[in-house]
């Protein structure tokens, strides 16, 4: 029989049992012009929840300095519901989110304004005679990996026996001593003094929480400031777990910016780190202590592999500090040439950025700094900040009109909630459906900016854009969202958009490598939701170079879906890209089934490609789109590997429900 015809026979004989068939057809000559950028695999690093301290930054302690100020009303508001004991520490004098070792002794705290070893405060703890007095915070300790534990702190003698004790307890069980050592503080000056902590194993059960004491007897009286406590495996002060988790994400890109960046001055985060000052993140209501800043991200970078993207400031900065940002990097990276990607201010349009310029002053504002940074490096890759793709074209419109030459490229962002449609009383799927669409809707926006580029003959060969924040939210786990497996599904289908429209969109980044859609900490456990494995999937593939694809395939409609692009129609129920590497000796195809419940039967035709007889197929699929990894279940959701036989150019494969596969075949 003809391959052809018994190709068509398979098909009618598969759909004649019932199940759902579609056709790929893969012409692997029919390759593109240019190769798939590694930039659009770039993610994104922002302080903003516990994503640098308290997780990235190992440091274990919060409010090292026992400052005041450092929080919103609402993040203590949200804190003390959760943990109401440190109401009562408040009351008592107590900084954020300090205790009192024991609460029954009372006021035996003050904390002292303008005689501190860093920042503000310092905090005066007077014991009483023949008791133990201190202080105490609860921590979570990486306890499956290390036992060690580093750390330091400044003291001054005020009056009383001079010996300082360090432990850590059971939580709430003052009188559980795990481990402790004891340092005598020399004199009456600020002095630092280092300390270490072991614990012996089955001490502490992994995920279980510890209280960190520091605590004085027989009515000694000592100030106390920046008090450090890290594991002893960190990396340069950051969790090696997390090192790993982004080493092996294998992103080319890390992008330091958000809505801080409008607020944010480089020269806080620079230098020794004791003298770095704490202060209020504006942009995010919580601590910035400046411990993780400009050399520790170019460090991180290098540990993983990574080139910075920095946003610069365009809200409360000038044009000065900009430049002097850009000088003080490319003396320090690699071969000190510069010709990095920085963005020029971050959401500008949002009257929520600080010092935001509107949309008459974004123009000339962008050129200021534009002029500023070249003058310093002429080889700099600007990013002009562009708007969303659902609202850019007066916008954008302002920032194409400047010179040619003052970017390279115009921004945009989509950072979208699931579970905000427009249609009333919709049923749960809906919510899903719209969500899992949007990567289309994406594209088709993304090409109209496209087309306002191509409007300006000065801008069409001189413009690209960057996509430097993407993001698929929700309130909870009963819609998509960056923790579920729903949320993986979008990651992939807008991987799939990125791929297609890389020609013109050769830079984006995810949010965000920490939290959000990347690798979270928890309870002291570090793991990777599965959106991070979706994204693992195609960034670490052996894929250059798109290839022409032809898919018949069932679709859908949206309409009132999501409130951002609540018309989105043909949406493909199975969404496929594929590509070559290098040598043109491998074709990998991205699989993105969209059905809920169906399994889709595909028959795949390689035209111009000739595979060996076994592939490597990877499966990302779970019991349900709302299944999550969690630090109790840390590998719930993971990609499965498994190989696959091929006879010939043409086979048939199954893609399971609500599933990602990307099925990797070698050439003879």
């Amino acid at each position: 029989m003809h391959r052809f015809a018994l190709s068509v026979f398979l098909v009618l004989e598969i759909a004649r049992a019932g199940e759902h068939v579609a056709r790929i057809e893969v012409y692997a000559a029919n390759r593109a012009k240019q190769d798939i950028p590694r930039t659009i695999y770039g993610t994104f690093l922002e302080p903003i929840g516990k994503s640098i301290y308290q997780g990235l930054w190992a440091q274990l302690l919060e409010n090292p300095s026992f400052e005041r100020g450092l929080w919103s009303y609402r993040y203590l508001r949200r804190e003390i519901e959760r943990q109401p004991a440190l109401e009562r520490a408040s009351s008592m004098g107590l900084p954020f989110p300090w205790e009192s070792l024991d609460y029954d002794q009372g006021m035996r705290y003050e904390l002292r304004w303008g005689d501190a070893a860093n920042s503000s405060n310092a905090l005066l703890v007077m014991a009483l005679p023949a008791k133990e007095t201190g202080v105490r915070q609860q921590i979570y300790l990486p306890i499956h990996r290390i036992l060690r534990y580093t750390g330091s702190f400044y003291a001054r003698r005020v009056s009383g026996p001079p010996e300082v004790t360090i432990s850590l307890r059971g939580r709430n069980q003052p009188h559980q001593v795990l481990a402790s050592t004891s340092k005598v503080v020399k004199g009456e000056h600020w002095e630092r003094y280092e300390f270490m902590l072991e614990l012996k194993p089955g001490q502490v059960a992994p995920l279980d929480p510890v209280d960190f004491v520091i605590s004085l007897r027989n009515g000694s009286r000592v100030l106390f400031d920046q008090v450090f406590f890290f594991p002893a495996d960190h990396l340069n002060g950051m969790d090696p777990e997390m090192i790993a988790f982004a080493r092996k994400l294998n992103t080319p890109l890390v992008r330091f910016g958000g809505n801080f960046t409008s607020g944010y001055h480089w020269r806080d985060g620079i230098g020794p780190m004791d003298k770095r000052i704490s202060m209020l993140n504006l942009a995010w209501g919580m601590a910035e202590y400046n411990h993780f800043g400009t050399d520790e991200l170019l460090r991180f970078c290098q540990l993983i592999g990574a080139e910075p993207q920095i946003a610069l400031n365009l809200g409360s900065g000038t044009p000065e500090e900009a430049a002097g940002w850009v000088r003080y990097v490319n003396d320090r990276w690699r071969d000190q040439r510069g010709g990095l990607l920085w963005e020029l201010g971050n959401e500008l349009w949002g009257t929520f950025q600080i010092g935001y310029p509107t949309l008459e002053r974004v123009a000339s504002k962008t050129a200021e700094f534009a002029a500023a940074v070249r003058q310093v490096d002429p080889r700099a890759r600007l990013i002009a900040t562009g708007q969303d793709p659902d609202r850019f074209h007066d916008w954008n419109a302002a920032q194409l009109a400047l010179p040619p030459g003052t970017f390279a490229f115009l921004s945009t962002h989509f950072v979208v909630g699931t579970a905000s449609v427009r249609r009333s009383n919709p049923d749960p799927d809906f919510f899903v459906q719209s969500a899992l669409a949007l990567p289309v809707g994406l594209e088709r926006r993304l090409r109209e900016m496209k087309a306002q580029v191509d409007e300006n003959p000065a801008a069409r060969e001189r413009v690209k854009i960057a996509f430097t924040e993407w993001l698929f939210a929700g309130p909870n786990e009963s819609v998509p969202r960056f923790t579920n497996m729903g949320g993986a599904l979008i990651t992939a289908g807008f991987l799939n958009t990125l791929m297609r429209v890389s020609d013109f969109t050769p830079v984006a980044n995810m949010t965000g490598l920490i939290e959000f859609g990347g690798i979270w900490k928890k309870r002291g456990r570090v793991y990777a939701t599965p959106s991070y494995w979706a994204f693992r999937m195609y960034s670490t593939a052996d894929a250059k170079r798109l290839v022409e694809t032809r898919s018949t395939v069932d679709k859908y409609d949206i309409t009132e879906g999501n409130n951002r692009i609540p018309e989105i129609r043909d949406v493909p129920y199975l969404d496929v890209v594929t590509a070559v590497n290098g040598t043109s000796s491998r074709l990998t195809l991205f699989c993105v089934n969209r059905h809920l419940n169906r399994d889709i039967t595909a028959h795949v035709a390689l035209i111009g490609f000739r595979p060996r007889s076994q592939a490597r197929v990877q499966v990302l699929k779970a019991k349900s789109i709302h299944e999550v990894n969690d630090e109790t279940q840390p590998d719930c959701i993971r990609p499965v590997e498994k190989t696959m036989q091929v006879a010939h150019s043409e086979f048939d494969y199954t893609f399971p429900c609500a599933s990602v596969t990307a099925i990797e075949l070698s050439s003879y």
